[in-house]
């Protein structure tokens, strides 16, 4: 039990068992009304006593000391208030002016946000223009059973209530007046999220060459593990709504600064054009252009989506080459220690679980936690299975001499293609949906909260096992089995 006298309040926290009550009230002789709020946790109640109390002295403001005493917190002096308020505008204006250039280019490309209704009913639109050919859209945030949204941060457009508890979700209404740009920008933004990866990167194990895969997947994950980590130290906002439209709402309680679709579109790209030359006969000006096109169009499609400012995109364009550029010299070192070395396996596995636990603490619940989880994971579980393969003697990569010539597209080449492709991806999928399954209850059960609980699954001690569990399996899965299949059903 712990009590607190100030300013004519008194507010007391007593904990027992799984539930945490707090009571707030008006000492006698104080203005306003008598308070009472009770709050029940069914989760872990070591974890909900730390928060209540903590949560308690803060809005008291009170601190704790080295021997655990409470002691009244100092307030900010006039002097280092009007210190930092520069800093605020200057932050502030230039996050405008970054947001400003964004909507000009989604303007320009026909983009805008639905026009405004005045109170007589009529429409204010932007600009004078043939509307015929647009149609208003309109998109909201995610909500969840609890009441509560997946996404809730500073960058995001939803607006908190004083108590946490309810929440005005933020919707963004557009309008499309070039469905070509539309429908470019959009596809291009999907072929730089990770389900895309995920997809892509197998379907180059099973029908080109599982050295490029490899190469492919080690290059994905250290570039993106970087991105995501500086996007949480850094803390940079993404462009405000308005001006900008935002056509994504998964990802918006990210943090903006680098991009890290341009990072893996950049990595990605020029990583199979540079490694590709020494196993495939092409042309290198042709694998150039497309490398460059495709790039170009993910990052350009940050800016459509309004998820990223023209610095985001710039700084992981920078970012990404830098460290293409580092580990491009020592690419057959690393090739031959991933599958020769003995402790390759052991470090595949323990590195990124290490670096997945190690990921910065956010005040909210983000993605990229998760997200760079399910990348490391899937890079660990086709790290040891590509050991694994060369220790049996079957890596099921093409026989030389390099670069090889490939074979005729022609209509039977193209069937089979597809055939592996798309029996690929049930097995994968097959697999994800065992392994979650599995993994998920099983941690559930050992931390006594329900599997469907989404704030449960969001806790760093199930939420990163659980995907790391289940997409190291998935790596393994595709990187042994698949092709494996493949060879039983004679599709190689």
């Amino acid at each position: 039990m712990v009590a607190a006298k100030g300013c004519g309040v008194v507010v007391v926290v007593v904990v027992s068992g799984a539930e945490t009550q707090t009571s707030t009230e008006r000492v006698p002789g104080s203005s306003g009304e008598r308070r009472s709020s009770r709050c029940l946790h069914s989760l872990d109640p070591p974890f909900y006593r730390r928060r209540a109390r903590r949560g308690g002295r803060e809005r008291l403001g009170l601190q704790a000391d080295a021997g655990g005493r409470i002691t009244p917190r100092a307030a900010p002096s006039r002097r280092a208030l009007l210190d930092k308020e520069p800093v605020r505008r200057n932050q502030s204006k230039t996050l405008t002016r970054a947001s400003n250039l964004v909507a000009t280019f989604q303007q320009a490309c026909g983009l805008y946000p639905a026009p405004e209704t005045t109170e007589t009913g009529q429409v204010r639109e932007h600009e004078p223009s043939n509307l015929t050919a647009s149609k208003v859209h309109h998109r909201k945030g995610d909500l969840v059973a609890n009441g509560r949204s997946l996404s809730q941060d500073d960058n995001s457009n939803y607006n908190h209530t004083a108590d946490d508890c309810k929440i005005n979700h933020a919707s963004t209404q557009y309008e499309v007046r070039n469905w070509p740009l539309y429908f470019l920008f959009v596809v291009s933004a999907a072929l730089g999220s990770e389900v895309f990866y995920i997809s892509f990167l197998p379907c180059i194990h099973w029908n080109l060459d599982p050295f490029l895969c490899r190469r492919l997947v080690n290059m994905w994950a250290v570039v993106m593990y970087i991105g995501q980590v500086m996007k949480d130290i850094l803390k940079l906002p993404r462009p405000t709504v308005p001006p900008v439209v935002k056509l994504e709402q998964r990802v918006h309680a990210e943090y903006g600064m680098p991009s890290t679709h341009a990072m893996g579109a950049i990595a990605i790209s020029f990583t199979l054009l540079f490694s590709a030359q020494e196993r495939v006969q092409f042309t290198f000006e042709v694998g150039l252009v497309l490398a460059v096109v495709l790039s170009g169009l993910v990052c350009l499609s940050r800016l459509y989506t309004g998820m990223h400012s023209a610095l985001d995109v710039i700084c992981g364009i920078l970012i990404s080459a830098l460290i293409l550029g580092i580990i491009y010299p020592h690419w057959s070192i690393l090739d031959s220690l991933q599958l020769n070395s003995p402790l390759s396996p052991a470090v595949a596995l323990a590195l990124p679980l290490y670096l997945c636990y190690k990921y910065p603490e956010l005040d909210h619940y983000s993605t990229t936690r998760g997200d760079t989880t399910i990348i490391m994971a899937v890079s660990a579980g086709c790290s040891v299975g590509y050991w694994v393969n060369h220790q049996l003697g079957q890596t099921f990569e093409p026989t030389g001499p390099f670069p090889v010539t490939l074979p005729p597209m022609n209509a039977v080449t193209f069937a089979l293609g597809v055939t592996r492709f798309g029996v690929g991806l049930a097995i994968l999928v097959l697999t994800r949906q065992t392994a979650k399954w599995v993994s998920l209850r099983l941690l559930c059960r050992c931390y006594g909260v329900a599997h469907s609980d989404i704030v449960a699954r969001q806790r760093k001690e199930i939420e990163v096992p659980y995907k790391f569990s289940t997409y190291l399996v998935i790596g393994l899965v595709n990187s042994m089995a698949v092709c494996r299949v493949f060879s039983l059903v004679r599709l190689l």
